[in-house]
């Protein structure tokens, strides 16, 4: 049971885009969540997120049961304009070919208005405040078509910025940063060590002005969560290792999401924002993330 006439407003920590947008700096993440999604993000708004990530993707996203939580919360008092709302267009290639959200046979521009709509519409909202690329297509051409699809939805209000999610290759990035009129406020990507921890795509973010989003953050580094060192900070702190994980990130510049079911792990999650990590705890966590021998699995 959730006490939904407790509204808690405890994530108090924002990051302003380079779209002039305010965003949370940690993120709600709604994947695979299921039949449980309405429920897991009213208790996640109650224990103060204020960012909630999304797409339209019913393979892995349960996006109308987003807007069923949204509906209740705003009967108890949370409006959506105090909300950052992220969604996806995911191209057909992440779909499930049964669950189409909308027409596979029409032109891709159209499909991504068409998935727009659906967004809106499953939402209950007007606007979106951050729309993301689900993956880049090939060749770059057809990923200008999407962009520029994009640009004129962000241009009518519709979305607040624009993005891009599970973007590996820095110069397909770089070449979308050119071409593009609406640069991508964000880069949305997996955090683990196959990549090396998008070490180049980072630094070429943080030249750039575009936010890093991290996800699968905890899930695929137990070996940085176990780790001595990252132990060791935990006791220093009297926190536990994906606090001290989380605060390294948020205080290097990147905004993690966390997908928890356990509303003690989002009470702890958001208090990350009560302490601060030493240059030295700062420096001993990245020495580990760039000798990384572990894997995701």
């Amino acid at each position: 049971m959730t006490n939904e006439g407790v509204i808690v407003m405890v994530c108090k920590e924002w990051v302003k885009t380079a779209a002039d947008i305010n965003m949370p700096r940690l993120i709600y993440g709604t994947a695979w969540k299921k039949e449980r999604t309405a429920d897991l993000v009213v208790k996640a708004v109650q224990s103060g997120f204020r960012g909630i990530d999304t797409a339209c993707q019913p393979k892995h996203y349960e996006e109308p049961l987003v807007g069923e939580a949204l509906s209740r919360l705003k009967d108890h008092g949370v409006e959506r304009d105090s909300l950052f709302l992220q969604t996806k267009f995911t191209p057909l290639a992440g779909q499930d070919p049964k669950q189409v959200p909308y027409d596979k046979n029409s032109p891709i521009e159209s499909q991504i208005i068409q998935s727009f709509e659906a967004s809106k519409k499953n939402l209950q909202t007007h606007y979106i405040d951050s729309l993301v690329l689900h993956s880049p297509l090939q060749p770059h051409a057809v990923l200008m078509k999407v962009w520029n699809t994009m640009e004129t939805i962000q241009k009518s209000g519709g979305a607040l910025q624009l993005g891009i999610s599970n973007c590996y290759n820095p110069e397909v990035l770089r070449k979308l940063y050119a071409d593009a009129t609406i640069k991508p406020a964000i880069v949305q990507n997996r955090f683990y060590n196959e990549t090396r921890y998008d070490t180049e795509v980072r630094n070429w973010c943080s030249e750039h002005g575009v936010i890093y989003q991290s996800f699968w953050t905890l899930t695929a580094n137990p070996h940085i969560l176990s780790s001595n060192t990252v132990q060791t900070i935990a006791k220093k702190y009297n926190k536990t290792a994906p606090q001290v994980f989380f605060r390294y990130l948020s205080q290097i510049g990147i905004v993690p999401l966390t997908g928890t079911c356990s509303e003690q792990h989002m009470k702890e999650d958001l208090s990350i924002f009560d302490f601060e990590l030493s240059s030295d705890d700062l420096n001993d966590v990245g020495h580990l993330l760039k000798h990384s021998r572990g894997t995701s699995h």
